[in-house]
């Protein structure tokens, strides 16, 4: 048979108990300061892209669409090139559109129609759900409140691309000074 007997004594067991403290509170301040790095230098990035051109794709549509429905006033000007469907609601001027894309929103593949309004002076020669990419310049619009509105100084018909689908915001969106 085998026998063992630990005696503590009171004073070990305290030392024990704030060491296990401070490493616990250490690792904790390494995790925080780690995860405030990292959002940090995300925003840094995001902020040391060119914009003075604006090229949307599918990876970053709906950040850039949120973004500038939140931030109007930094767009204003800017110039953007992007690909979509022609879209209209029966109340839309005959020189505006929605350049649009289907957004999915959720795991059973529903999708909503999102997009940019646009206005050009030959929007009639293209008909609804034809697939155009435009280049323009990012104005204060109005439609049921200010929105982005493109001035588009180019158009034309391409043929519709290999993913037409766009997905909600990602979850590291944050909105950038531009």
């Amino acid at each position: 048979m085998f026998i063992c007997n630990v005696k503590l004594s009171n004073g070990w067991i305290k030392k024990l108990g704030i060491t296990l403290i401070v490493l616990i509170l250490v690792i904790v301040f390494i995790v925080v300061g780690y995860k405030f790095y990292a959002s940090t230098s995300k925003v840094m990035v995001r902020d040391e892209i060119d914009t003075s051109h604006i090229e949307v794709n599918v990876s970053n549509y709906t950040d850039i669409l949120k973004d500038s429905h939140e931030n109007i006033d930094k767009y204003v000007g800017k110039e953007i090139k992007f690909t979509g469907f022609v879209y209209r609601l029966y109340d839309f001027e005959d020189t505006q559109f929605v350049l649009a894309r289907e957004m999915i929103i959720s795991s059973d593949n529903q999708a909503v129609v999102v997009g940019f309004l646009c206005a050009c002076d030959n929007a009639n020669n293209f008909t609804d759900g034809a697939w155009v990419e435009v280049e323009g310049t990012i104005e204060k619009g109005y439609y049921h409140g200010d929105i982005p509105m493109i001035t588009i100084n180019t158009i034309k018909e391409v043929s519709a691309p290999k993913d037409e689908f766009v997905y909600p915001p990602s979850d590291s969106y944050v909105s950038s000074e531009i």
